[in-house]
């Protein structure tokens, strides 16, 4: 409800059974709204670290935009609601399993004050599809499910990689190359809509403007990662098409938040070689900004941008990382230099004793530092219930090598 508001839809507690027996009629995809103008967005992407050429909303459908109680302007999304022109080989459908998780992780990070993009409704279907749940070979049929997403953009790093020459690796190309005339059209839209502070400071500068921009959408990835990295939020697909042009969290696919810390876990089942892994994410994230400077060649030079790329990316990662950090362990009044190493102390402890990410946060608020001395050993007995058992600890830190 709180997600739906801010298109401003709101129905008194007497009406809202008929209210939404007619949102799952529009928001399934059966009915189309008044003055929406339905499309699927075309976008390239690195996946995996390799071009891989034109992509696009395979199960997503964009319904318009709305402009919201308070004026702010929000796209709204249908996902799962079947094939558009992307689909490749799929059938544009989402099943129940995985829209649920999209729906209640995109709110929960909301929630945890991570931007992201929102979910408003999640509708289910009589109708089935097919899909291997586990990946073994054991197809079985399971309920389509669509997605309402709202944010105010859906634009991606990806969405201005449309204009990439032939890739000297894989072969592929964008299908606008050459066509820097909807570079420069497409960059107008994204910094005057999304960025009218940098627009209006230097209208009559287009590469200081588009510098600008570039800066600033790099800062917003250093402290959106930074965000992911204090949860132990793993993304999983960071691919350059699953990066949002106003560094927003988008694209719940195989995601994850860590149990027992470990720097090196990977949530996603098909990442054979961890590239996505937890403690990769500031790395990948930083080469996904050097493949937008490279897509928004010439509209800005790339020594400008790979410039502005490594004296703003690490240090805004850093500094956001450790302000959020002190906060966690309550390092509310005085900050000091080794602050830096006891965040790093303490993560290394409990990555040897297998600790819980969350609940180890979570039991440290609960220790009071003006408790009775004598209440340290109960505190203490809490905290290492929430490490791993030895053989627990043999299964996590067995080689990973064939023994041979």
């Amino acid at each position: 409800l709180p997600a739906l508001a801010l298109l401003g839809l709101e129905a008194p507690a007497a009406e809202r059974e008929a209210a939404e027996a007619e949102a799952a009629l529009y928001f399934s995809g059966n009915r189309l709204l008044a003055g929406s103008e339905p499309a699927a967005h075309c976008y390239c992407g690195h996946q995996f670290g390799s071009f891989a050429g034109q992509l696009g909303d395979g199960a997503a459908m964009y319904l318009g935009e709305v402009l919201g109680p308070r004026g702010e302007r929000w796209e709204i999304q249908l996902k799962g609601a079947g094939l558009t022109p992307f689909s490749r080989q799929a059938d544009g459908r989402k099943v129940l399993r995985s829209s649920i998780r999209e729906f209640l992780c995109s709110e929960a990070m909301f929630h945890l004050g991570i931007p992201t993009t929102r979910a408003g409704t999640c509708v289910t279907s009589d109708s089935k599809v097919v899909r291997d749940v586990f990946y073994d070979g054991n197809p079985k049929s399971e309920r389509c499910t669509v997605v309402l997403r709202i944010a105010s953009t859906f634009i991606r790093f990806g969405s201005f990689e449309i204009f990439k020459p032939t890739d000297e690796y894989t072969g592929r190309k964008g299908p606008s190359v050459n066509r820097n005339d909807i570079r420069i059209q497409m960059l107008d839209y994204v910094i005057s809509t999304f960025y009218p502070e940098i627009q209006e400071a230097y209208s009559d500068n287009s590469i200081q403007r588009n510098a600008a921009f570039f800066k600033e959408i790099t800062k917003r990835t250093a402290r959106l990662v930074a965000e992911w990295q204090c949860v132990g939020f793993c993304h999983g697909v960071l691919n350059t098409d699953n990066m949002s042009i106003v560094g927003l969290t988008i694209d719940y696919g195989p995601f994850g938040f860590m149990d027992r810390y470990d720097p090196e876990h990977i949530c996603n089942g098909s990442d054979n070689t961890g590239r996505y892994a937890y403690n990769k994410q500031p790395e990948i994230c930083k080469w996904n900004l050097g493949k937008l400077a490279e897509a928004l060649v010439p509209e800005l030079p790339l020594e400008i941008s790979e410039l502005i790329l490594e004296e703003e990316y690490d240090a805004e990662f850093e500094k956001h990382y450790l302000q959020k950090m002190r906060k966690k362990l309550g390092l509310i009044q005085l900050e000091l230099e080794e602050d830096n190493k006891l965040v790093s102390e303490l993560l290394e402890t409990m990555h040897l004793t297998g600790g819980d990410f969350t609940n180890t946060f979570y039991l440290l608020s609960s220790f009071s530092v003006d408790s009775d001395p004598s209440k340290l050993e109960d505190f203490l007995e809490e905290l290492t219930s929430q490490c791993a058992s030895v053989e627990e600890l043999k299964v996590a830190f067995k080689p990973q090598m064939d023994p041979r």
